[in-house]
């Protein structure tokens, strides 16, 4: 009797050699935390290279969350059939009778894992083929079928899909170690928070509101992209740094043109003290090179002679528009549109300087005494731990955005 079932194509970890098992065994244990809290039984069985999931829990809602895991490359609902050919056939018959396409032809994509399967991949796509053609009167198609049979026979049973859905592919969170990511209510650092994921850091965040010059409105937006953000990697910590009285005491010290600047190098410190805290080795920011003044190739050097940690910067290359459509891909954007007071905004000057060097930063910082106000800013700073609902998380930054 055929049953339903989840195919996941392992991704990059297949390409691991002798660290392949590191990285499988987390890949298997964020799937696991991907998949706790739905309602009914989900049986996890892994093989070389693909992991089946079966149980009491639709199908629909299985592939909703394993979609959202970094590490696998393809995600594919199927139907489990026994390992007889003719069985195999008519299965294959009754899955594309409801899917057949009005136009074009099908192909039938054999893989026989199981080599003691008494039929070789191109025989048994032959018998499958046949038996499609004859009952249900489709033309093959083997260039550019209208529809693909995936036919997989593996240890217990044969896998039959006709859907094939992209996964996060990358790496599995975790395997690169961890980064504090400075987190902004826009589009650019939520999607470079998702491809550092993707690449295996496991992402704290580190938000700054301009508190008490400001209203909550940001710190409500970053609670809701962090909660968005956790469905690709749970248990995410967001730390809110209220740094308004520290914007002021920048501009009292003179800073002029500089504001801008200063403010961004005091932001790495913080969050650079606040990632050796909690284990990170890394920042990651949004900064595009060249969007705004404070990202041009002088400024960025200027910010990175300030942080104790490397700064990841993984949208250097890309430009707005990719930005917003890989933000509405992974459901960032409609929370980042939301207004709110954003801290960056505060007290800048009518022109903000596009070329600096640390040097210009000496006697400000000076007077700032940046270590004390480092410690100062990280005792106020307030820690959460954002959940994965996604409604929720867009209806509470909405209502913290009208407040």
């Amino acid at each position: 009797m055929a049953h339903s079932c989840v195919l996941l194509k392992h991704g990059e970890v297949v390409l691991k050699g002798r660290n392949r098992g590191r990285f499988e065994e987390l890949l298997q244990r964020n799937l696991r935390k991907a998949l706790e809290g739905l309602e009914g039984e989900v049986r996890i069985r892994t093989g070389h290279s693909v992991t089946v999931l079966t149980g009491s829990v639709p199908v629909e809602r299985m592939v909703e969350r394993v979609r959202r895991v970094p590490g696998f490359s393809v995600i594919q609902p199927a139907i489990a059939v026994a390992k007889d050919p003719e069985t195999v056939a008519e299965a294959a018959v009754d899955l594309l009778r409801d899917r057949a396409p009005a136009t074009g032809g099908f192909a039938v994509r054999a893989k026989r894992r199981d080599k003691s399967f008494p039929l070789r991949s191109s025989d048994l796509a032959a018998l499958v083929g046949a038996r499609i053609q004859r009952e249900l009167g489709l033309p093959v198609d083997l260039t550019s079928p209208s529809v693909e049979v995936a036919v997989e026979v593996d240890r217990d049973a044969v896998h039959l899909s006709v859907e094939r859905l992209p996964g996060q592919g990358g790496l599995p969170v975790g395997a690169s170690g961890r980064a504090m990511v400075l987190l902004s209510g826009g589009y650019d650092s939520p999607v470079a928070a998702h491809r550092a994921m993707r690449r295996g850091l496991r992402c704290d965040f580190v938000h700054f509101t301009g508190a008490p010059y400001t209203g909550p409105s940001s710190a409500y937006k970053a609670y809701a992209l962090v909660r968005e953000l956790t469905r690709y990697q749970p248990d995410a910590r967001l730390h809110i740094v209220p740094i308004g009285t520290a914007q002021r005491s920048l501009a009292t010290a003179g800073a002029g043109r500089l504001q801008v600047m200063a403010q961004r190098r005091l932001m790495v410190r913080v969050a650079g003290e606040l990632a050796r805290r909690v284990g990170a080795r890394a920042l990651v920011t949004g900064d595009s090179l060249g969007q705004v003044a404070s990202q041009t190739l002088s400024n960025i050097a200027t910010v990175d002679e300030a942080s104790p940690l490397p700064v990841l910067r993984p949208l250097l290359g890309w430009d707005k528009t990719e930005i917003m459509e890989e933000a509405a891909r992974i459901g960032t954007a409609d929370i980042s549109r939301l207004p709110d007071e954003d801290c960056c905004r505060l007290l800048t000057p009518p022109r903000v300087a596009t070329g600096t060097t640390p040097g210009q930063f000496v006697r400000l910082e000076n007077r700032l005494d940046v270590e004390h106000t480092v410690e100062e800013l990280l005792d106020r700073a307030q820690v959460m731990r954002p959940g994965r609902d996604e409604r929720e998380s867009v209806e509470t930054a909405r209502a913290g955005a009208v407040a």
